[in-house]
């Protein structure tokens, strides 16, 4: 049924109009690409904190440059994103009515710069405001401040009006999307439309020149030493962004892999073969150890203040209780339990209750 309707969509008039199934796709792809990569630097942050750990911290920032030179590479390329050419589409300027014009020719500068920073920095300005939400709502359920502070009305104001802008931005592209497949709207994303193209499948003379383009090679004899340092500098951005074409495009078919290995079909043979025995728990540290003087004799002393504890609250863990104040100041300023150095989160924390409360 799904190749039928990719058929009769590819069909329809215009046939250098996308089908809805490949824009989709390949808006979906780059939307893959992030989530991975960070899964990758946080192991490699654990496995080794001392050379990667900034990676973690700065991984954001570091996407970023690295998504502006893939894009930039391609732009300049064939007139398409990462994504975009990955599925033999290109960009067009909005209301170009003559011969479509080859992807080696490039977009127009105005286009162009549009078309990148669209590209790179509302992905990039839109995972920070979803970080930011997340980091808010953790200070609204554990916070310490108290209700009827300036910044807790604040910012509660701010989650409750997010939902409802989200809503209108998600809700934007879906009747961008209905309006394209119905016919009446040249972009399935507004995006495109703020960048002032459209999308366009490759034609035959499109591939060939790209592959002329990529097997010519340039000669450098007659250019003086200003424009072979320009030129060398083009061809290192240039072959770092390739090298991140080319990889990313062995993570695409990875990806699938890895999506097919952990699909419902394949739990019980993964779980037969990474079952492994239930390690022994810890041992209580006050049989002696580098930490075990972090810990008061008495067991209703908090480890942090060395007072008796009050709201007494857990580290899930770790499974030490602290004072409710002291387990949620240190968790935030150090994100890991104060006793055994476990990673910790402020949703870690859990209230504990005496049968006599």
């Amino acid at each position: 049924m799904a190749e039928l309707g990719a058929h009769l969509a590819a069909a329809a008039p215009g046939h250098d109009r996308p089908s809805i199934f490949e824009a989709v796709a390949q808006d979906s792809l780059m939307a893959a690409v992030k989530p991975a990569l960070q899964h990758l630097v946080k192991v490699l942050a654990e496995a080794n904190p001392g050379r990667y750990s900034f990676l973690w911290r700065w991984f954001d920032e570091v996407y970023v440059v690295l998504d502006l030179l893939l894009q930039q590479h391609c732009l300049a390329r064939c007139s398409a994103s990462f994504s975009e050419n990955f599925y033999g589409l290109k960009r067009i300027p909005l209301g170009d009515r003559r011969q479509q014009p080859l992807a080696t020719a490039g977009l127009p500068k105005r286009q162009h710069c549009k078309s990148l920073l669209l590209l790179v920095l509302v992905p990039y300005l839109k995972g920070k405001l979803e970080k930011l939400v997340s980091s808010l709502r953790d200070e609204d359920e554990y916070s310490i401040h108290p209700p009827s502070s300036a910044w807790k009305r604040f910012y509660r104001a701010f989650l409750a009006a997010y939902p409802f802008a989200n809503m209108t931005w998600e809700g934007w592209f879906l009747v961008q999307q209905l309006g394209y497949i119905l016919g009446k709207a040249q972009h399935h994303s507004p995006l495109l439309r703020l960048a002032g193209v459209r999308l366009v499948r490759l034609t035959a003379e499109d591939v060939q020149a790209l592959e002329k383009r990529s097997a010519a090679a340039p000669s450098s004899q007659a250019l003086s030493i200003k424009a072979r340092v320009q030129a060398a500098a083009r061809t290192a951005l240039g072959g770092i962004a390739c090298s991140l074409s080319t990889g990313l495009s062995v993570g695409v078919f990875f990806l699938q892999f890895l999506d097919w290995w952990y699909s419902s079909e394949n739990q019980e043979t993964l779980k037969s073969l990474t079952a492994l025995p239930t390690p022994p728990p810890p041992l209580h540290l006050d049989r002696g150890g580098a930490t075990s003087a972090l810990l008061p004799k008495l067991k209703t002393v908090c480890p942090l203040c060395r007072q008796v504890r009050v709201n007494a609250t857990a580290l899930s863990t770790s499974g030490f209780v602290f004072c409710y104040r002291c387990a949620y100041s240190y968790v935030k300023s150090h994100q890991r339990c104060p006793v055994t150095g476990y990673a910790t989160e402020l949703q870690h924390l859990v209230k504990l209750y005496s049968p006599e409360s």
